[in-house]
């Protein structure tokens, strides 16, 4: 990293910090009391002065070159952890994110201890959706790349400009059975924090827009699981409750994939544009 891309990297870390501070009292209060979701989130909008996420945003490819595509009955969508390719600036907000200092004030902020980062992006990186692009309600793998540390908190920071309802390619929480969502629109400009852990159920909505989602996702981990139980699971897809079918596929898929990632000790391979979330 040159002195320039250290410079900005170290701008953002201080507004990130700066914007988190301010919203403290908010951030405490929607974490410790989750609305319409049993899943522990807080939504942060106008995280950066809106000059510097139209830079972010036109950083992205516009068709998505460079990114990996992922398509099944699970997911279609295209991602990137090889940030070496791109604009610098995607990889100093990503990094940013990732500062030890920004850690230590989210984990304050959500009075989880023991909080660490993902500097080899095993499950961070970059994501775009384009029309009919989708993420079906699942809970994410358990652990990181190593499995010695859980998957605790993600971060999902969205840019694209003047994005609407409508548009889909919306972030959704799910219940305990995935029968009822709660929408949060992927509005530019807005950090989705969330829990991770054994029935933190999520989702986007298919994308119908004809310009990209753009996201800069981040996770945290930590030696301590959620419950402080010893638990191993893959990412774990269900269907939406219109696709009754694509549920049954998805319980025979996660225990297979369960089995064999058990008992090979295996996981989703350390492919930097492989990813999951």
């Amino acid at each position: 990293m040159n002195s320039n891309e250290l410079e900005q990297k170290e701008y953002f870390v201080g507004l990130i910090i700066k914007r988190l501070e301010e919203a403290r009292g908010k951030i405490i209060d929607q974490w410790a009391n989750p609305i319409d979701t049993p899943t522990r989130h807080f939504v942060l909008d106008n995280l950066l002065p809106n000059e510097d996420v139209e830079k972010i945003y036109s950083a992205f490819p516009r068709n998505g070159e460079g990114f990996f595509d992922r398509e099944s009955f699970r997911e279609k969508k295209r991602t990137s952890a090889d940030l070496s390719n791109f604009d610098p600036i995607l990889s100093d907000i990503t990094y940013a994110i990732q500062d030890s200092r920004v850690v230590a004030k989210v984990s304050e902020l959500c009075s989880i201890e023991s909080i660490a980062p993902d500097p080899k992006l095993y499950a961070g990186g970059l994501s775009m959706m384009f029309p009919d692009d989708y993420l079906n309600p699942h809970i994410d793998n358990s652990h990181d790349g190593e499995r010695n540390l859980y998957r605790r908190l993600n971060l999902l920071y969205y840019v694209s400009p003047e994005w609407a309802f409508e548009y889909g390619g919306n972030f959704e929480l799910w219940d305990d059975k995935q029968t009822k969502q709660k929408t949060l629109v992927a509005f530019q400009n807005r950090l989705v924090v969330m829990e991770t852990n054994k029935t933190s159920w999520h989702s986007v909505s298919k994308v119908t827009s004809d310009r990209p989602r753009c996201c800069v996702s981040n996770y945290y981990f930590s030696e301590i699981s959620p419950d402080g139980d010893e638990y191993f699971h893959v990412t774990s897809f269900s269907g939406r409750p219109e696709q009754p079918i694509r549920r049954v596929i998805g319980i025979v898929d996660n225990a297979l994939r369960n089995i064999i990632s058990k008992t090979l000790k295996v996981g989703r391979g350390k492919n930097l544009v492989n990813k999951d979330k």
